[in-house]
């Protein structure tokens, strides 16, 4: 099989792995509850759950917090089998190589990622918990990332052929670099939100609850006190009003990390809507460079940055606000888990926004390399005459 084949469009694959995607966002939203519910250890055993088969359990006895942590299991074992039937699926039917081999990983990760959510169990380990959550983001953005290459709207950027271009090299060299900042500034700011979600995920295994209770203060200052002697009154304020689990310096300061990243990110994100306002797509010429005869709004790419930049922008400043809520709700269990669940598709559409881009420039070097090798070489051609007359 080539490894340029353009793949036709399976309507049955893409809204197969869509609902694949849809179910590990549901997955994580429920291990959001399961951790905001401290129900993590409320089925002591692992494969089995209180040694009946998982599948067996009776309804009647999912009470409590092991209604959470076995409906989480019930939910993996789900998402594992579509994973395994869409990662069979992509291996026979699409024609692109590559895509098998994304199947392969989307197989290898939700395996890992179950064994990861056993050992947590029955080695009782909650730092488990950390690389349990992390590596459930990125099987999150991967099966967004495999249901988007399976799109016809990505199929029709694959076919489409290049965009007809000026013949000075002022206008060559604008296609590919014209996006280079924005390009670059969506891939960090998706970095940026990963290392966020590690962050996160450390403050909710640590079962602390709120090692700073108010916002947008902190301990009613702009940064907190972390002397032991501050850190002690804290405590004991804890332990009187909420009999809470005592906190330590190192979480304050962790959650206070948090916060600021969580700015930077905002400011980052505004900064990516506002480049994208004037710019076709990252990679491609801006939106009002086009052929004298097309509209600036014909141009390839357009609309859907523009739309992707407001949408994540969006998206995080919701996030925001459901971080300020989970404060001021002593972390409500319903407010953290949708505080984790905008969290993960913040990281999707970045991820997705740097696919499509990357794609875009990538494709914008290649085309601007095959014209230019068609081309004739100018200096060969001035020493052709003189070649001829030394002969």
């Amino acid at each position: 099989m080539k490894a340029n084949t353009v793949s036709k469009s399976n309507p049955w694959l893409y809204w197969f792995a869509v609902l694949t995607a849809l179910a590990t966002l549901a997955l994580i939203g429920i291990g959001g509850l399961v951790t905001s519910h401290e129900a993590g250890m409320s089925v002591p055993d692992w494969p089995t759950t209180y040694g009946y088969n998982m599948f067996l359990f009776p309804i009647n006895k999912w009470l409590g917090g092991i209604f959470y942590e076995h409906s989480h299991r019930l939910l993996a074992s789900l998402v594992g089998l579509m994973t395994t039937i869409l990662a069979i699926w992509l291996w026979l039917k699409d024609s692109r190589p590559w895509m098998h081999w994304l199947g392969v990983a989307a197989f290898l990760l939700v395996v890992a990622q179950g064994v990861l959510g056993g050992l947590r169990v029955t080695m009782h380990m909650d730092s488990l918990g950390i690389y349990h959550a992390t590596i459930a983001q990125l099987f999150f953005v991967l099966t967004c990332a495999i249901a988007l290459f399976t799109s016809r709207w990505w199929m029709k950027l694959e076919r489409r052929p290049p965009a007809r271009r000026e013949e000075n090299s002022a206008d060559k060299q604008a296609v590919p670099e014209a996006g280079a900042p924005l390009r670059g500034l969506v891939l960090f700011t998706t970095i940026l939100i990963f290392i966020q979600l590690i962050i996160a995920a450390a403050m909710r295994h640590q079962h602390a609850g709120l090692a700073i209770s108010d916002f947008p203060l902190a301990h009613g200052k702009l940064w907190p006190d972390t002397s032991a002697e501050a850190v002690a009154r804290y405590n004991a304020q804890r332990v009187s009003i909420n009999a809470e689990n005592p906190i330590t310096a190192f979480q304050i300061e962790l959650q206070m990390a948090h916060r600021i990243v969580a700015l930077a990110i905002l400011i980052l994100t505004a900064m990516c809507a506002w480049q994208a306002r004037g710019i076709g797509a990252p990679g491609t010429a801006p939106a009002r460079m086009g052929n004298n005869s097309e509209p600036a709004e014909t141009v390839p790419g357009a609309p859907i940055y523009q739309r992707l930049s407001l949408f994540w922008l969006a998206l995080i400043v919701i996030q925001v606000g459901l971080g300020a809520a989970t404060i001021w709700t002593n972390k409500a269990a319903d407010v953290a888990t949708a505080h984790v669940l905008v969290g993960a598709l913040a990281l999707a559409v970045g991820a997705l926004w740097c696919a499509i881009a990357f794609r875009e420039s990538v494709a914008a070097v290649c085309d601007r390399r095959t014209e230019d090798r068609r081309l004739p070489n100018p200096a060969a051609i001035g020493a052709q005459p003189a070649m001829t007359g030394n002969k």
